[in-house]
């Protein structure tokens, strides 16, 4: 489709109504309700399903723009759910899953919802069952727990006619609300304009090449504004085909049925992708083979196998700062492997690293449209066409977000180098003062640890400690091991102690760490200590280690295990 095509569209609406016209028997979403079983949705099914949803709402009289919650892991109906919202005239507001009963709550009573969506939970409905208001009116869609008070978003379908009357939508009117997952403080609903989300697809469409022919796979959360901006709004303006995930179990059998052409992954899983190659095949022995042409070749193609990506076309990391170590493997094994920057505040656009101008370490270029500058004291000023409308019933803090001549303060400290590319250095926040006096931006340091083998998660640490320290969790299978055997535990410590010295050594005197705690307990999305998009919550890892801290640095070894 020509870029004078993509111009035509104003609103998401728009697309949807264009590709069920225009491909309406093309599969749009592949959906698992089971590992075994999957269900195929084309185009025309998806449209017709939204328009009988929507004028089901209609029919219910709520006042213009209602505010209507949508709570769930990633599914087909989860998006068409967001769409018929919409086409009657309402406004979205994704909650993430992994929510607690107090902060649903919380979402819910801040942002106004007046009614709820309620998708697949598993596991996690027991603990945030509480915080849904037992009258609010709940619609379920299929895979959701079962709810005496509810209605099936099935039976709802069955019943209802399409919508006759859409409402048409202006490009300026907010669509949906995103809430910061609050890894410091109380979530903030953050607005945005179908013309945010427009304008982001536009300029995307300048200076990356996507098509109805590519696949994509759904497994981050779409409640958060990345999974928002690349998958469901990117395939509704490009009209390409969505498989759903089932579940972490079924992964690699959903990546493998995908086979997609794009791919979106924050650093902690393409951490975890790679441990899990080296945990069985040692970077020394990789190294080998890729120094030995007439395999070298073969071996990177298998392993990209092996990971469920041999034929991804693209592939963006985002939502945290990807390791060099791990961009330059990746990139190596022949991933075209690209990094973005952004925030919920812009809708996810903002920068990305582009094909032939990757510079390992940076996050890329401006998207069109956007200006960025870096202020007096080091924080990354950006200016959007995708800027947020505000946060919502938070006019004082929306004005505080802003610089006088209309820049978003991002609160992350970055340069900017000859070529226009930018570096992330960390967060303005996250800098903290050594008994030294000395500040200390963890972020570079854990870039530096992160790519090891050993580690799957680190926070570099030590405020009023003479020196800084990492403390360091082991991937899932290392940490069975170093629990159940004392050797393991002597090999981790020795790898750990080297990495150490040879971290150390690229390290200004003052940056240097004193120790590495090797940490006993899992840090997770379910307790706390991870972001939905996998992110740690330094706040909470801190709040939980650094009474203890004292203890371990005065023992005075390179790498404590904690028992």
């Amino acid at each position: 489709m020509s870029a004078a095509q993509y111009e035509k569209f104003e609103t998401l609406l728009d697309c949807l109504d264009h590709w069920a016209a225009t491909q309406p028997n093309k599969v749009y979403f592949t959906q698992p309700f089971s590992a075994e079983k999957t269900v195929d949705y084309t185009w025309a099914q998806v449209a017709d399903q939204v328009n009988r949803m929507a004028a089901y709402l209609q029919s219910l009289n709520l006042p213009e723009k209602t505010h209507i919650g949508i709570l769930g892991k990633n599914s087909a109906h989860w998006i068409m759910a967001d769409l018929a919202i919409w086409r009657a005239g309402h406004v979205s507001i994704p909650l993430y899953p992994t929510l607690n009963a107090e902060t649903a709550e919380y979402v819910l009573d801040n942002s106004d919802s007046k009614m709820i969506f309620i998708g697949k939970m598993d596991e996690l409905w027991r603990v945030v069952e509480k915080g849904i208001p037992t009258s609010m009116p709940t619609i379920t869609l299929p895979l959701a727990p079962e709810l005496k008070h509810a209605k099936k978003w099935d039976d709802i379908v069955a019943a209802t006619a399409p919508t006759q009357k859409p409402v048409k939508r202006s490009k300026d009117e907010m669509a949906t609300m995103l809430y910061t997952s609050g890894s410091t403080g109380k979530p903030k609903g953050v607005m945005i304009s179908f013309n945010a989300m427009i304008s982001a697809l536009r300029g995307t469409s300048k200076v990356m090449s996507f098509s109805n022919t590519d696949r994509m796979i759904s497994y981050l959360p779409l409640a958060h504004a990345a999974e928002r901006a690349i998958l469901e709004t990117g395939s509704l303006f490009y009209g390409f085909h969505v498989y759903f995930s089932f579940g972490l179990d079924s992964f690699i059998q959903d990546l493998q049925r995908a086979r997609p052409t794009l791919f979106f992954s924050v650093p902690r899983l393409w951490t975890k992708f790679y441990n899990g190659i080296c945990g069985k095949i040692p970077l020394g022995v990789q190294h080998v083979i890729f120094r030995i042409p007439i395999l070298s070749g073969l071996f990177k193609k298998f392993l990209l196998k092996k990971l469920g990506l041999s034929e991804v076309r693209m592939a963006l990391s985002g939502s945290a700062p990807l390791a060099p170590a791990l961009m330059s493997w990746y990139r190596n094994l022949g991933l075209d492997l690209l990094e973005g920057y952004a925030m919920s505040e812009n809708f996810a656009y903002s920068h990305c690293s582009l094909p032939g101008k990757v510079r390992v370490g940076y996050v890329g270029n401006t998207y069109p449209g956007v200006e960025c500058k870096i202020s007096e004291v080091g924080e990354v000023l950006v200016k959007s066409p995708c800027n947020m409308m505000g946060y919502y019933k938070n006019p004082e803090l929306t004005a505080q977000s802003y610089t006088e001549d209309g820049f978003l303060k991002t609160g992350d400290m970055g340069v900017i180098d000859d070529q226009g590319r930018l570096k992330i250095t960390g967060r303005v926040k996250e800098l903290f003062k050594t008994s030294k006096g000395k500040y200390i931006a963890p972020v570079p340091i854990e870039n530096r640890l992160n790519g090891h083998e050993l580690i799957e998660a680190v926070c570099v640490t030590g405020p009023s400690f003479s020196q800084p320290f990492a403390l360091v969790m082991l991937p899932l299978e290392e940490h069975k091991q170093v629990e159940q055997n004392p050797s393991e535990a002597a090999r981790v410590e020795s790898e750990m102690t080297e990495l150490l010295n040879h971290v150390n050594g690229q390290l200004e005197a003052h940056e240097k760490l004193s120790c590495i705690v090797v940490v006993k307990d899992l840090w997770t999305m379910e307790n706390g200590f991870l972001t939905p998009t996998m992110k740690i919550k330094r706040n909470v890892i801190e709040k939980n280690y650094l009474p203890k801290a004292e203890a371990w640095v005065k023992m005075k070894k390179p790498v404590v295990i904690e028992q």
